[in-house]
């Protein structure tokens, strides 16, 4: 589990092809630093497992064929940067909200309106993932727990401060870009309930 709360931006440094997948080496002092193989890491999003870390920086993921062709880890050369998060502590604040690392979709930026150093982001999506979303609820978007401000048939909008756009590679997209998104936990079992004709239990049936 993650909080969607990006602790690194991270540049890669190598896509290297082991068929039928890839090997992502990505340079991370602050990440590796504390790490070990085995340990979970969210990249892009995407819940990857560190399988080698070598000079103390450099972090070793392994990317199977489903994962490169249904997120953008599949798009990624030497230089693209990524945003990283160790997983989830118990004792940790859940600054974000829970991420699991499993994403639902790829989506892409249509549009960017920047006013000085704040911007709003449209994104297009799938437009089944639309019933798990509302507005003033969360995404994650690349792995960046956002808040959704407005919620279409198929795509949807964000406001994002300077210092998000700054620390995470999401101030680096432009339109046609295409992005990670997972939605939010808790609106997926209850779409699951609906969809089965579950009736939702009241907050005194749920005691």
């Amino acid at each position: 589990m993650f909080t969607g709360l990006v602790e690194t931006l991270a540049e890669v440094v190598e896509v290297r092809t082991e068929p039928p997948g890839a090997r992502l080496v990505v340079d991370s002092p602050l990440i590796s630093a504390g790490a070990r193989i085995g340990d979970s890491i969210c990249v892009n999003g995407c819940c990857l497992t560190a399988i080698e870390i070598t000079d103390e920086q450099y972090l070793h993921f392994q990317a199977g064929p489903e994962t490169l062709a249904r997120t953008n880890l599949g798009e990624l050369v030497p230089r693209s940067f990524v945003n990283l998060e160790r997983s989830l502590k118990l004792t940790d604040r859940l600054g974000g909200h829970i991420v699991t690392g499993h994403i639902d979709a790829t989506g892409e930026l249509a549009s960017r309106e920047d006013e000085g150093e704040w911007s709003t982001f449209w994104f297009q999506m799938p437009e089944p993932l639309g019933r798990q979303m509302a507005s003033k609820g969360s995404i994650a978007v690349d792995g960046i727990s956002l808040t959704l401000v407005d919620v279409q048939k198929n795509r949807f909008s964000v406001a994002l401060i300077p210092h998000t756009l700054e620390v995470t590679t999401i101030g680096k997209l432009n339109a046609g870009d295409r992005v990670n998104l997972e939605t939010d936990l808790l609106a997926k079992y209850v779409e699951k309930q609906l969809s089965c004709g579950l009736p939702i239990p009241s907050p005194e049936e749920a005691r």
